[in-house]
């Protein structure tokens, strides 16, 4: 399970006097997600996910989160509700950590999507990009190219042992972006992290969107980007076109892109593959060894940066 933080059932007791969802009739762990301590707690009343923040989320950043999901939520988006406690609070502190309980959503996430699964999830992409808009609070983007430089300068002297020539592939790519990263694309709200395993489906349609905890305010396109890279790619390592051209079609119905933002998506689609693959790399060779769970292969993102790297125009991506 990804659990750092143990949480006993009295501690949960004395949570949730705080609270008014009811008396719990079961608490587990819950095996996926690698960044917090997250529970599947079942009260007389619904089901709800306790989460306590570890790792990359601060205590300073939950209002962002927490308040986004509420502001997407209210304009349509399926997402997470933070449950307020008694005195209005969002979230509080358990066991030394920033915690929340948040509603709970029905659906599955996909392990290998299929065509009109990308197509929905373009689709909700664009929805909650429209949605974000008017969101007050804004985040910057800690894991943009600034924060690939400190991954690299980190990572770097142990890259070669993952794969031959790794190190000079980040850094020349890396040395690439820092000079050619596009900095006035259409932006706002961003998931930024929208894989297969942050997207609910039922009945082949989208259900529910989760995981907020890396959104900021970005480049609309990067975020489409990012998810080219997760959605749009096959086991041994090629990329799947029509996968792109389903998933790019549906985002434009909803959201048209520019051409800017169609010339930029190469750049932008290496930075994403670059991003993954250095937080992926840094994880890999800090393992912790309270995490029941093993880190993310880095290896995948190399393949996919290679592919962007010999990309030319977005045509190569479907659009």
């Amino acid at each position: 399970m990804a659990v750092y933080t143990d949480v006993a059932f009295e501690d949960l007791e004395i949570l949730l006097a705080d609270y008014d969802i009811g008396e719990p009739r079961s608490f587990k762990g819950i095996a996926e997600g690698v960044e917090n301590s997250n529970f599947l707690l079942q009260t007389d009343r619904a089901g709800f996910i306790l989460t306590l923040y570890e790792k990359r989320v601060s205590a300073g950043d939950l209002p962002f989160f927490l308040g986004l999901m509420d502001h997407l939520a209210s304009r349509g988006v399926a997402c997470p509700l933070p449950v307020r406690s008694r005195s209005g609070a969002q979230w509080t502190i358990l066991n030394g950590r920033p915690a929340a309980i948040l509603t709970y959503l029905n659906g599955l996430s996909l392990r290998r999507p299929e065509p009109h699964h990308c197509a929905s999830a373009g689709a909700a992409l664009a929805g909650l990009h429209e949605a974000g808009k008017g969101f007050a609070l804004v985040r910057e983007n800690s894991l943009s190219v600034a924060g690939w430089r400190t991954l690299a300068d980190t990572t770097l002297s142990g890259a070669d042992e993952i794969q031959r020539d790794l190190a000079e592939l980040i850094s020349t790519t890396l040395q690439s972006l820092e000079s050619a990263w596009p900095r006035n694309l259409p932006s706002g709200v961003v998931h930024a992290d929208l894989f297969p395993d942050n997207v609910l489906f039922m009945n082949d349609k989208v259900s529910g969107l989760i995981d907020f905890y890396f959104a900021c305010n970005d480049a609309y396109a990067y975020d489409l980007a990012v998810m080219l890279n997760a959605w749009c790619f096959e086991v041994d390592g090629a990329y799947n076109i029509t996968k792109g051209k389903s998933l790019i079609s549906a985002y434009r119905q909803k959201r048209p892109l520019s051409a800017e933002e169609c010339a930029s998506l190469p750049l932008l689609a290496q930075g994403a593959a670059l991003r993954f693959l250095l937080t992926r790399l840094a994880d890999w060779q800090n393992r912790d060894p309270n995490a029941l769970v093993r880190p993310k292969d880095p290896r995948d993102f190399v393949k996919r940066l290679r592919f962007h790297l010999q990309t030319k125009n977005a045509a190569e991506y479907g659009a």
